[in-house]
């Protein structure tokens, strides 16, 4: 069946990284994978850090209100890890979900400055579906680097991973900050929207998926 020749190829794929010859950084595959996980915190945190403020400052939400619906977007943005999970087991690809999940996130923060520029009421639709899809990455990011750097590699490479996340992660708040604080919340909105465009680019579709045999992924059962 096609989803035991998804899960096989996912096998074949963490097997032939266990048996990959030192270091997996010789080939920027992993450095890809990084690069573009960590420009995919720039939103997520724009999003987790300012949403609040936007809905109370800039459309003048009560705080509690405002609060609780927050709440409900960041469940279902857990809700969306999950998805995009078995998304990517379903289709035998971390990286292909990734791609196409970052370029969502772009557009939706497209539509989010647009509609912060014109004070339109879709700002806040748009800010909602912004938080949920924000998040929805990480589980995609981190299994592709342990199946690719496989058993020998995966601890390090996690490690690297995970420290490339949270330096964005901090510098993140202050920059978006001081771009609302200068420019407005709307160029801050399209200046996040940017950094998933660029991880678009960067996620290394081909790469990846050419680690397990084409055929295992099309096996009839």
């Amino acid at each position: 069946m096609r989803a035991w020749g998804c899960h096989r190829a996912l096998g074949q794929r963490a097997r032939s990284g266990a048996q990959r010859d030192g270091s997996p950084y010789r080939a920027p595959v992993l450095w890809r994978i990084h690069a573009a996980s960590a420009l995919l915190v720039v939103p997520q945190f724009t999003v987790a850090t300012f949403a609040l403020v936007f809905l109370v400052t800039a459309r003048h939400w009560p705080a509690p209100v405002a609060g609780a619906l927050l709440a409900v977007a960041a469940t279902a943005g857990a809700v969306s890890r999950l998805a995009a999970g078995y998304w990517s087991d379903r289709v035998g690809s971390r990286m292909r979900p990734m791609r196409a999940l970052a370029l969502a996130i772009s557009a939706i923060l497209v539509a989010l400055a647009a509609a912060a520029a014109d004070t339109s009421a879709l700002a806040v639709p748009a800010l909602l579906a912004a938080a949920v899809l924000a998040v929805s990455t990480n589980g995609l990011a981190f299994t592709a680097v342990a199946e690719y750097a496989g058993p020998n590699w995966a601890g390090r490479a996690l490690g690297i991973q995970n420290t490339g996340q949270n330096l964005l992660a901090a510098a993140t708040p202050p920059v978006i900050a001081a771009l609302i604080a200068t420019q407005g919340y709307a160029i801050a909105f399209a200046t996040a929207a940017v950094l998933p465009l660029i991880a678009a680019a960067l996620v290394p579709v081909a790469a990846v998926d050419a680690v397990a045999p084409a055929e295992a992924t099309a096996r009839p059962g």
